[in-house]
């Protein structure tokens, strides 16, 4: 399956095959936060906190799953809509699953659509598989963004430590060559950005870095240009 990713504050929806030959071709959309201990509760039954759709009907197998999402919320929205296809008003275009249709199959025709839909498209998601014997190639005229990669293996969150989180934002606050803004030229006391190139001390507030990166009249921009070195980056 390849390496193992690290993912910190991760918030992923995930997509499971049932192998158990009883129920064979179920399919269970859910949302965590550690991939690796939810597959382990489905598998253990309810008592262990599986969802009770998946409880004494496995082994399951979590196949694939989607993550990157900036927040608890924007997943769970997420994993409705997948649900939850024909009552979601961005899905409503999605045809209904046909008769000879598997399921699996039809979830990942479900997935291929909102991937390309807004607000999905915008986000800086990343599509795994954790089960190569599953995988399937989304169909040409259904391709995720250029942004979203396409990633093979396990992964394993892991929490941000909030000492590490303050480390970081004193770091930042510590470093600046200049208490001024470089976009509005007002003073900058509170939390700030730099770019990320070694060789640019670019001084920003947040608020006004994300006015710049949306000037090309995106509500949630996917990159931007560092102002000042012209360097870009993915956001997210």
């Amino acid at each position: 399956m390849g390496d193992v990713d690290t993912v910190e504050n991760f918030f992923g929806v995930y997509l499971l095959y049932c192998l158990n030959p009883k129920y064979k071709g179920r399919t269970y959309i859910g949302y965590t936060v550690d991939p690796n201990r939810r597959i382990k509760q489905h598998n253990k039954g309810k008592q262990y906190g599986g969802a009770w759709r998946t409880s004494n009907k496995g082994p399951w197998s979590m196949v694939m799953i989607i993550h990157g999402f900036p927040n608890d919320i924007a997943a769970l929205r997420f994993e409705w809509a997948w649900q939850h296809p024909h009552v979601s008003r961005r899905l409503q275009h999605v045809a209904k699953k046909k008769t000879k249709e598997k399921t699996y199959d039809f979830c990942l025709r479900v997935l291929s659509e909102m991937l390309t839909v807004g607000p999905w498209c915008r986000l800086p998601l990343t599509v795994r598989w954790l089960n190569r014997e599953f995988v399937r190639d989304f169909p040409v005229q259904k391709l995720p963004p250029m942004h979203m990669p396409i990633c093979f293996g396990p992964v394993v969150s892991k929490k941000l430590q909030k000492n590490t989180q303050e480390l970081k934002e004193n770091t930042i606050n510590c470093d600046n060559i200049s208490n001024y803004c470089n976009i509005c030229f007002k003073p900058n006391h509170g939390k700030n950005l730099k770019c990320l190139s070694i060789n640019c001390n670019l001084n920003s507030h947040i608020i006004c870095l994300s006015k710049y990166f949306a000037g090309n009249g995106d509500y949630v921009p996917i990159e931007g240009k560092c102002p000042k070195c012209d360097k870009a980056y993915l956001v997210g």
